[in-house]
């Protein structure tokens, strides 16, 4: 069964396989945005050169969907959730503060466990504010090799959310073609 909730304008739902071409779009320009606050975009790659490896589709994965520029409703971003970790979370870089990110973030949350787990490049104060602003704290900052491109020293905070009792949901295995 499908899920789909309604955030604002936001609609989030599962991801399908013809939602390819907007997630790498939306990745490969917000992820440039990413590094250029952290690492450098010296160590930029595409996510088609990194999704099977860094395992985008080895839980569940959502999109968000909103007003597009003609009549049918435009992928603005997407969240991945895996064993109660966010693994990934990007949103167009054309609708950075627009509650998208918010909206996919809050989904996966209800999704997961009790206690739910993310990692933050240090640097990226936008992602680090929307993870706050959600009820996340930074719980350690790692330094090592920055993971799909370990060329590139990087340091990153891990960030958690534990829910209030009796408000955890196991979430589902799902993969690419969901």
């Amino acid at each position: 069964m499908a899920t789909e909730r309604r955030h604002a304008e936001w609609r989030i739902r599962d991801y399908r396989s013809e939602d390819w071409a907007a997630i790498e779009r939306i990745h490969d320009a917000a992820r440039l945005d990413e590094l250029k606050a952290t690492v450098g975009v010296e160590a930029f790659l595409t996510l088609a050169e990194t999704y099977e490896n860094e395992g985008l589709f080895d839980g569940r994965v959502w999109v968000a969907e909103g007003p597009g520029s003609g009549t049918d409703p435009e992928v603005v971003g997407f969240v991945a959730l895996e064993d109660d970790e966010v693994s990934w979370l990007y949103v167009d870089p054309a609708r950075y503060g627009q509650g998208a990110g918010g909206a996919l973030l809050r989904h996966a949350v209800a999704q997961a466990g009790e206690r739910v787990e993310t990692s933050v490049l240090a640097g990226n104060e936008r992602a680090i504010g929307l993870y706050q602003k959600v009820g996340f704290t930074i719980v350690e900052t790692r330094s090592g090799k920055l993971v799909g491109n370990e060329s590139f020293p990087a340091t990153g905070h891990i960030m958690e959310y534990r829910k209030p009792a009796g408000q955890a949901v196991r979430s589902r295995g799902g993969g690419p073609e969901d």
